[in-house]
C-alpha cells in the first residue's frame, strides 16, 4: 500500500491511538483531530513527534475543514462513547456524533478528499434477528423514547450519510463496525475496566468468596476482541475493503458476562458469587458478529479471552490511580 496522508478524527481515543500507531508504522503520513474529551494525548505521548495534532472539536466545522485541506483519505472516528453517556447526556452524543459527521462530509467535498473511513457500531442494529450476525441485518431503534439509543442514532445517521454521499462524490467509502474492542488503556466506562477497578477494590476487603454484583442476569452474551486484532481487521479494510462496503470487526468466541465475571476474580486471585440484579434499560441480550466477510480479506484473530483480557486487566491493576475523579 502506498504511503498516503491520514486525517484521524478522534485520534486519541483507544481505537484512534492504536489506529495512528498503525499507520505511522506502516509509514503513512497522520494528522490527529481530537479535543481529549474522552481520549488522552497520553496514549501517543512516546510518538507525538511524529505527527500534526489539532487540538479541536469536532463540532467546529472551521477546524475540520481546516485540519482536512491537503490529505487523502479521512478516518472518521470522533463520537462519544461509553454507556453512561447514552443515558446521561443522549443530547451532547448527537451533537458530537451527527454534526461531526456532517462537518466531516463537507470538508471532504470542499477540499476534494476522494476516500472517507467510517467507524460505526454494532450498536446500529441493537437485538438482531440472528446471531452470529452478518452487516446485511436490519437497523433499528427499538425504542426512540430510550436515550440509550442516542448512540444508535448516530452511528445510524452516519452510515446513511457517508453511503449516500459516497456513492455521488467519493472514489471510496467505507464502513467498519468494532464490536467489543478491548485492551489496556480502553477508558473507564466499559464492562471490563469497571469489573477489574470492582474487583481490585474489592479484593482489598474481602477475607472469602466475592460478591459481585452485576446488571442483568449474567447470561447475557459478548464477543470481545483484543485490540491488536481489531487493529489488524481494520488494517486489512483500509487496504482491501470495497467502495460502500460494510465490515465487523470482532471474534466469534461469544462468553457470558457472569463468566467474565469469574475471568476477572481469576485475574485477581478470588472466586466469585456474582449475583445478578436489574438489566439496563436496552441491552441486548447477545452479540457476537459473523466475521465471514472479514475473513474473507484475510483476517485471523490470534487473541482469545485468556490470552487478551490478563493483558487489559494488569494494566487497570497498575494503573487504577489515573482514574479521572467522578
Amino acid at each position: 500500500m502506498m504511503s498516503r496522508f491520514y486525517l484521524v478524527t478522534g485520534g486519541t481515543g483507544f481505537l484512534g491511538s492504536a489506529l495512528v500507531r498503525h499507520l505511522l508504522q506502516r509509514g503513512h503520513r497522520v494528522r490527529v483531530l481530537d479535543n481529549d474529551w474522552r481520549g488522552t494525548i497520553r496514549r501517543l505521548k512516546d510518538i507525538q513527534s511524529e505527527f500534526e495534532f489539532v487540538a479541536a472539536d469536532i463540532r467546529d466545522a472551521e477546524a475540520v475543514t481546516k485540519a482536512t485541506e491537503g490529505v487523502d483519505s479521512i478516518c472518521h472516528l470522533a463520537f462519544v462513547n461509553g454507556t453512561k453517556f447514552f443515558y446521561t447526556q443522549p443530547e451532547f452524543v448527537l451533537d458530537v456524533g451527527v454534526k461531526g459527521t456532517v462537518n466531516v462530509i463537507d470538508a471532504c467535498l470542499k477540499h476534494g478528499v476522494g476516500e472517507l473511513i467510517l467507524a460505526s457500531s454494532s450498536e446500529v442494529y441493537q437485538t438482531p434477528p440472528t446471531v452470529p450476525t452478518n452487516e446485511t441485518v436490519p437497523l433499528s431503534i427499538p425504542d426512540i423514547l430510550n436515550p440509550r439509543y442516542s448512540y444508535a442514532a448516530g452511528k445510524i445517521i452516519g452510515e446513511a450519510m457517508t453511503l449516500n454521499y459516497g456513492r455521488k462524490h467519493f472514489q471510496r467509502v467505507v464502513i467498519f463496525r468494532p464490536h467489543n474492542v478491548y485492551g489496556p488503556d480502553m477508558g473507564w466506562e466499559h464492562v471490563i475496566p469497571q469489573f477489574a477497578l470492582r474487583m481490585k477494590q474489592l479484593c482489598r476487603t474481602a477475607g472469602g468468596p466475592v460478591r459481585f454484583p452485576i446488571q442483568g442476569s449474567g447470561k447475557e452474551t459478548r464477543a470481545f476482541v483484543f485490540i491488536e486484532d481489531f487493529i489488524a481487521g481494520l488494517g486489512l479494510v483500509l487496504e482491501h475493503g470495497e467502495h460502500l462496503g460494510i465490515y465487523h470487526i470482532g471474534t466469534m468466541e461469544e462468553v457470558t458476562i457472569e463468566k467474565l465475571a469469574h475471568l476477572v476474580g481469576d485475574y485477581f486471585g478470588w472466586k466469585v458469587k456474582v449475583v445478578p440484579g436489574e438489566p439496563a434499560g436496552g441491552g441486548t441480550p447477545r452479540r457476537c458478529p459473523d466475521i465471514a466477510k472479514l475473513t474473507a480479506l484475510g483476517y485471523k484473530p490470534q487473541y482469545n479471552l485468556h490470552s487478551g483480557l490478563p493483558i487489559a486487566l494488569r494494566w487497570y491493576d497498575e494503573n487504577a490511580h489515573l482514574k479521572p475523579a467522578e
